[in-house]
């Protein structure tokens, strides 16, 4: 029998007050109000933080505030920066390549819920997965929404709605979010 959290990972409907998550999700909470209270000087103490809520070392820079539900969903290349008050709803895996640079309030969303009232009632939800390529620039204040992809070395424009895939090597931007034009390769 699948439990709560393994209904969350495949995607399926689950009960996101299910005691196990819960819990998850308060430890999240805890370690992101930690880090959130450190300061710029105190990067020993910001690794440990981040180890501990990503649940692997990263060299990741992360500016406070940052939020995110369970830590442990995303996977992060080498050297990605969120700016400030960034928030990641990791209900799913979401995995971010190398060289990532997130603008400030970037909001990465797995979670949604189903279209139907009556199916809304029942207070389940579920996710997709967010995949994010490798030096990619995502504009301050973009959304990105459930199930995207966003090719390697793309660029979203500032206050751009991400709600489908974009390429590899374009500028994208609007809401919802369109390729504007390619981008050279070099």
């Amino acid at each position: 029998m699948k439990t709560e959290k393994d209904k969350m990972l495949a995607g399926e409907l689950y009960d996101p007050l299910d005691p196990q998550l819960c819990e998850e999700r308060q430890r999240c909470r805890d370690l992101c109000q930690e880090l959130n209270a450190t300061r710029e000087t105190q990067k020993e103490e910001r690794q440990r933080i981040l180890t501990a809520l990503l649940g692997r070392e990263t060299d990741a820079w992360i500016q406070p505030p940052f939020f995110c539900d369970y830590g442990t969903n995303i996977a992060l290349g080498s050297k990605v920066f969120f700016n400030f008050n960034c928030i990641v709803l990791d209900v799913m895996q979401v995995t971010i390549g190398s060289n990532v640079l997130f603008g400030p309030s970037v909001q990465i969303y797995t979670a949604t819920h189903p279209i139907s009232a009556v199916e809304r009632r029942k207070w389940l939800e579920f996710a997709k997965p967010i995949t994010i390529g490798s030096d990619v620039w995502v504009g301050g204040g973009a959304i990105i929404c459930p199930g995207v992809t966003i090719g390697d070395r793309s660029v979203i424009g500032a206050g751009s709605v991400v709600t489908r895939d974009i390429p590899a090597d374009v500028f994208a931007a609007g809401n919802p979010a369109r390729v504007v034009r390619a981008l050279e390769t070099q």
